[in-house]
């Protein structure tokens, strides 16, 4: 999650990945334009960038997605892209690609990776603006246009024509979910860890008001300007209907409690965030969602054994459906 509002509340960072970023009024990205979230314009170019796109890696022409393991830079439609692998490739196991939430390095997400690798091949990246990668071209904004033509890229370079399962933690969730419809000739499983919810920005103007003061205000606040585009990754996070991808295996997992610092809509936040994670659920017809007890926003790291497990799960079922 973003970290550029000094401790602000763990409420503002569950509201959404994006949140205190939002809150920082996109600080250093000054003249950047700003659509209304549910309005967003795709970057220029965004609509001719295929999965042909990936280019060379910086180890040579030579590298593919199965042969290294540690970090290493890839060239993905003319950008630098920071990527981590580990575990080997076996016949008829999918991939696994982690996706951190917003404002966080692949590194958040290292612990999970080296848990999986020991029985399957697991992959992670830096999206644009985040990590390692490059940064998003200055005074624009990416959309899912931009960062899925992204994640083909990546996808085609470390997976090749081998199944994907996503596993993605609250920004990276909703990538991840978002995604996940369009492409499941690839994408055959997924997990949601706290994804952000599908409409944040209706679902936070419905339940903080817009005369709140303080530290709602600044919940309420932090959250619609992240969402319009005014965080690290430039990414405007647009509410909009679930799609469904099908019949894929999801696994659905979301905080026990993370509201206590706003006790005035805490009771009302955490339902709007149950809420959201419900209407995830509309992607698949075999979803399921758990509730991570004991579990803030950061479940892979307060219930590591829960999200290893609806990984663990999800892969075996991806690799075994027919």
């Amino acid at each position: 999650m973003f970290r550029t509002l000094a401790k602000a509340t763990a409420a503002i960072a569950v509201v959404c990945t994006a949140a205190g970023a939002g809150l920082a009024l996109d600080e250093g990205r000054a003249g950047a334009a700003t659509p209304t979230a549910g309005a967003a314009t795709p970057t220029a170019g965004a609509a001719t960038r295929t999965a042909s796109s990936a280019g060379a890696s910086s180890a040579g022409s030579a590298f593919t997605g199965s042969d290294f393991t540690g970090t290493r830079k890839i060239r993905v439609d003319g950008h630098s892209v920071n990527v981590s692998c580990a575990g080997r490739a076996h016949r008829g196991r999918p991939l696994v690609m982690l996706m951190a939430g917003g404002g966080e390095g692949l590194d958040n997400m290292a612990a999970l990776q080296k848990s999986l690798s020991r029985t399957n091949r697991v992959c992670s990246y830096d999206r644009l603006g985040e990590g390692a990668s490059d940064q998003p071209a200055a005074g624009t904004l990416q959309t899912m246009d931009d960062t899925g033509a992204l994640l083909t890229g990546v996808l085609d370079r470390l997976a090749g024509d081998r199944p994907v399962v996503l596993a993605g933690h609250s920004l990276g969730g909703y990538i991840a979910a978002r995604y996940a419809p369009g492409h499941t000739d690839r994408v055959k499983g997924l997990v949601l860890l706290d994804a952000t919810i599908p409409h944040l920005t209706r679902d936070m103007d419905r339940t903080i008001p817009a005369d709140a003061t303080g530290v709602p205000a600044q919940v309420r606040d932090g959250a619609i300007a992240a969402n319009e585009g005014q965080n690290p990754e430039q990414f405007v996070i647009a509410d909009g209907p679930v799609r469904s991808a099908g019949h894929i295996p999801v696994e659905i997992l979301k905080h026990e409690s993370q509201y206590a610092e706003v006790p005035e809509y805490g009771p009302a936040l955490e339902k709007m965030w149950a809420d959201g994670q419900r209407e995830w659920q509309r992607i698949s017809a075999r979803s399921s969602l758990t509730t991570a007890k004991g579990s803030g926003h950061y479940i892979h790291t307060d219930r590591p054994d829960l999200a290893l497990k609806a990984v663990q799960k999800v892969a075996h079922r991806a690799a075994h459906q027919h």
